[in-house]
């Protein structure tokens, strides 16, 4: 790995001229990631579509992009407690979502900026706690959040029709 690919990025709020790239990357990062280590999941064109919609995910939720020589290369959303959307389970907890980053940049560290920033950010919202959900089997995106602090919580668990969410929190109080 290169040591300076993550010289020069900025960590900044999205704007809406970058609703586009952000949409496609997250559905070419989850498609992709996916693909590679869970065959047997497929993108519906429903869920490809609300992948594209960051205009509604900007309205509800915080979207921070990772930005490297004007380009946009990263993205993650916060939800905060109570918005619509937000699949938190306990009150008082922001709600992490869509952490993406563009295909040539996986395994890069990427992902570390951009946690940063949203772990700070759900800190300045003076919440309890960050929840999210890991697809079931995505064992090694389960690995990354656990090593920053994320505790397995199975009572927040999604069991829906086509997947099961396993879920995650990282306790900022007590």
């Amino acid at each position: 790995m290169d040591p300076h690919v993550l010289d020069k990025v900025v960590i900044r709020e999205a704007r809406p001229e970058d609703d586009g790239v952000v949409g496609e990357m997250l559905v070419e990062a989850f498609i992709t990631q996916y693909a590679k280590k869970l065959p047997e999941i497929v993108y519906t064109d429903e869920r490809k579509r609300e992948l594209r919609d960051v205009a509604a995910r900007r309205k509800v939720a915080t979207l921070l992009v990772a930005e490297k020589d004007g380009e946009v290369i990263g993205t993650v959303a916060l939800f905060p407690p109570g918005a619509p959307g937000s699949e938190a389970w306990l009150p008082r907890c922001a709600d992490l979502r869509g952490l993406a980053t563009a295909v040539r940049f996986h395994g890069t560290g990427l992902a570390k900026p951009l946690l940063d920033a949203a772990e700070a950010l759900a800190r300045s919202w003076n919440v309890d706690a960050i929840c999210l959900h890991v697809r079931k089997g995505a064992d090694g995106v389960a690995r990354m959040y656990m090593r920053r602090g994320f505790v397995r919580e199975p009572v927040g668990d999604m069991v829906l029709p086509s997947v099961t969410l396993e879920a995650y929190r990282l306790s900022f109080k007590g």
